[in-house]
């Protein structure tokens, strides 16, 4: 009888934990501190934002990453104004295509989980809102991206988080005006199509309106270690103060 050689099983994929939420909800803090926590519980993860660039072990790469960045979020607003909505749409998909394919994709399969801050779904939420942009034509362009395991949705009033930011920029307020009123309609709109995205399934809303960083943080991670079994626990140092 001959007997198969046995190839040693390669790592457990790692899981993507996405965030979304308006601006001033508390995504990045509450990211960041679960990114910490993730691996000092032994559990290897890295933490994928806005400006994150670098291809792993591919300078070359995570250069034309970078040159793309630029183009995409670290441009002057006359220039943005000029390029147009369907430019920008298809400009961010290229965005979240390379982040997805160069970084994302290969760090799931290497076991590693991923901490995604940046996630596609409020660029969705706005476009939605955007009468001269078809919102299937939204959705097709970031449709081949990896699907989160678990999306927290922080759930705060647009008023709330207006509060907490003390200013915001032009884009955050839709370019409808630079009054709190316009900030605040346009924040609510997207947030109303925020929750219109939940229903997909696999979203975890948390109302934050009313909760310190150290409650919003033991809610995530309870639930990191109910929906994905992934054990965190608090960090020795801890604030008081609401998320930012």
């Amino acid at each position: 009888m001959t007997v198969a050689p046995q190839h040693p099983a390669g790592p457990a994929r790692g899981r993507e934990i996405a965030f979304v939420g308006g601006d001033g909800a508390g995504k990045s803090t509450l990211a960041t501190r679960l990114h910490h926590a993730l691996n000092d519980a032994g559990h290897p993860a890295i933490l994928v934002g806005k400006h994150s660039t670098t291809v792993p072990m591919d300078d070359e790469l995570s250069a034309y990453v970078d040159r793309l960045n630029a183009l995409v979020y670290r441009r002057d607003a006359r220039v943005a104004k000029a390029c147009g909505d369907h430019y920008w749409l298809l400009a961010l998909a290229a965005w979240y295509t390379l982040q997805d394919m160069l970084v994302i994709r290969p760090a799931l399969a290497a076991g590693t989980h991923v901490v995604l801050d940046n996630s596609h779904h409020k660029i969705l939420a706005r476009y939605a809102v955007n009468p001269a942009v078809s919102t299937q034509l939204a959705e097709q362009v970031f449709g081949h991206l990896t699907e989160p395991d678990v999306v927290f949705f922080l759930k705060i009033g647009a008023r709330e988080a207006l509060a907490r930011k003390g200013s915001f920029t032009s884009l955050e307020a839709g370019h409808a005006g630079g009054d709190d009123e316009d900030f605040i309609r346009y924040q609510d709109t997207v947030l109303a199509q925020l929750g219109e995205q939940q229903h997909r399934g696999g979203w975890l809303p948390i109302a934050v309106t009313t909760m310190d960083e150290d409650a919003v943080f033991k809610t995530a991670a309870k639930a990191l270690s109910d929906l994905l079994y992934l054990t965190v626990w608090p960090s020795p140092t801890t604030r008081n103060a609401p998320c930012q």
